[in-house]
């Protein structure tokens, strides 16, 4: 049987399932009959022919010439690149080119070291499978605790880190270290009077040893949370209500001193603790509310009072003044007299007497 083999083909010549030899371009004729039998393939990428092992192809030497052959070590990882160019992650431990018409090689990058260091490239990452490493971001404001083997190793600042997992579990809890804030919503309050209240109450705090509370805590707002309603009902709890109205400041630098000698407890700075808000049952609103403007009646009339108290004062020093002064008493019944004028619509006089005399005979039969 005659075969026609491509310039950028390559046939394995085989008899009886023995490897005979690699044939090339050009015509060949093979002899079924005598048990021979021709596998073709094209001279690209990886030698597809699997029906012999690769050492005894590697005998023949015209098959070594236009192959390459690269095992990847444990511990490992190969990048396949083709004339210089990236090309795909090495998936497996051993691989076999044609090295006639493109130029393959794989180059090795060490799992052992855990940290990924700069010698690897954005662009390989991009080929390297993410089962391979683990990527680990901390944002500023943050710190981050790595662990291998649940073992701490140390802490990461602001930046993206990216780690191997051969051989290691890689692990980061990444904690929140800028100011943050507590809020304590509704707290029932029992005063020393036993009136029930609510409050609403605001911590603001900062994560002052991270790997300590990371080891020795679990649930840390959860527990500072609790710490704060117990501080604010242990403290209110000794004041009656009135006390807490008038008092709010003065409890709420108590709440703070509290809780700032407890920070430590949960490895964090308590930068300001207090009262926000306090909310009364209806029916105590009520009752103050009535207090409240019965007390601003009261104050009306007693400021009312004080003006009658004014005016009558002022009174009785006009009319002593006007009683010694008879000049004085004359004008003001002028100022009077305009007055009356300037109500009344037509005056009618008669007789002899004057107009001023007249009209004050009439004021005196008013």
């Amino acid at each position: 049987m005659k075969m026609i083999i491509k310039e950028n083909e390559a046939g394995f010549l085989m008899k009886n399932g023995v490897f005979v030899k690699i044939l090339f371009a050009g015509k060949h004729h093979v002899a079924k009959a005598l048990g021979y039998e021709l596998f073709v393939e094209t001279m690209e990428d990886e030698v597809e022919f699997l029906e012999v092992p690769y050492q005894v192809l590697a005998k023949n030497k015209d098959f070594a010439e236009k192959t390459v052959r690269f095992q990847i070590p444990d511990g490992q990882l190969g990048l396949i690149y083709v004339d210089g160019k990236l090309r795909a992650c090495a998936n497996r431990r051993e691989y076999v080119f044609w090295n006639e018409f493109e130029k393959h090689e794989i180059r090795l990058i060490s799992m052992e070291q855990p940290e990924i260091g700069a010698e690897v490239t954005k662009q390989m990452l991009e080929v390297i499978p993410t089962k391979y490493y683990t990527a680990v971001e901390v944002g500023r404001g943050q710190a981050g605790l790595l662990y291998f083997d649940n073992v701490l190793q140390r802490t990461l600042t602001a930046g993206l880190y990216r780690f191997w997992t051969y051989g290691v579990k890689v692990t980061a809890h990444v904690i929140d270290m800028k100011q943050a804030e507590l809020n304590v919503v509704g707290q029932e309050i029992l005063t020393k009077d036993k009136i029930g209240i609510r409050m609403n109450v605001t911590c603001t705090y900062k994560v002052k040893d991270p790997v300590a509370m990371t080891e020795n805590m679990k649930n840390m707002e959860q527990q500072l949370y609790s710490a704060v309603q117990l501080t604010v009902r242990e403290l209110t709890g000794n004041y009656r209500l009135d006390e807490i109205l008038e008092q709010k400041e003065v409890i709420s630098k108590e709440v703070f001193d509290k809780l700032r000698e407890r920070a430590p407890e949960f490895y964090v700075e308590i930068l300001a603790a207090g009262i926000r808000d306090i909310i009364l049952p209806g029916e105590i609103r009520d009752i103050m509310n009535s207090v409240l403007v019965a007390e601003k009646n009261a104050q009306a009339n007693v400021i009312a009072r004080r003006e009658e108290v004014a005016s009558t004062r002022s009174l009785l020093n006009t009319a002593k003044l006007m009683d010694e002064n008879k000049t004085l008493y004359r004008l003001k019944e002028l100022e009077y007299m305009e007055r009356i004028c300037d109500k009344v619509g037509e005056i009618s006089v008669g007789g002899n007497a004057g107009l001023v005399e007249q009209l004050s005979a009439l004021m005196g039969a008013r």
